[in-house]
């Protein structure tokens, strides 16, 4: 394992938070990184106003992939749909706060693709 990865990047690819799937939801999406094998999915809830209800993510990855769709999950409860749009690529590698090399950066930022392309549809 890379020895830049901080104690809390590797605590949440051990246990990640907001993991699992859930149903009703009104915006999902699955996809994966075929180069590596990580495998993401976002289901999220939104309430009347479009806030984000309940969100969960599930899938495989690795230690970056893990950690980055716990973070953006964790990050963007009780947000609007609008800020959902809005989050940012910078916003979530500041999340990780671990410098990423460009041969992780597809591993760093599959939760945001996954989520851009949920709330798209």
């Amino acid at each position: 394992m890379d020895t830049i990865y901080s104690e809390r990047i590797i605590e949440l690819g051990k246990r990640p938070l907001n993991y699992g799937t859930f149903t009703p939801a009104t915006h999902s999406h699955e996809e994966d990184n075929p180069l590596c094998g990580d495998i993401v999915r976002i289901d999220i809830q939104l309430d009347e106003q479009n806030y984000v209800a309940h969100i969960a993510w599930s899938g495989e990855g690795c230690t970056i992939c893990k950690a980055s769709a716990s973070l953006l999950t964790e990050a963007i409860k009780g947000k609007s749909l609008a800020e959902l749009q809005a989050f940012s690529k910078k916003q979530l590698l500041d999340l990780l706060g671990v410098p990423i090399r460009k041969s992780r950066l597809k591993c760093a930022l599959l939760s945001l693709n996954v989520l851009q392309k949920a709330i798209s549809t």
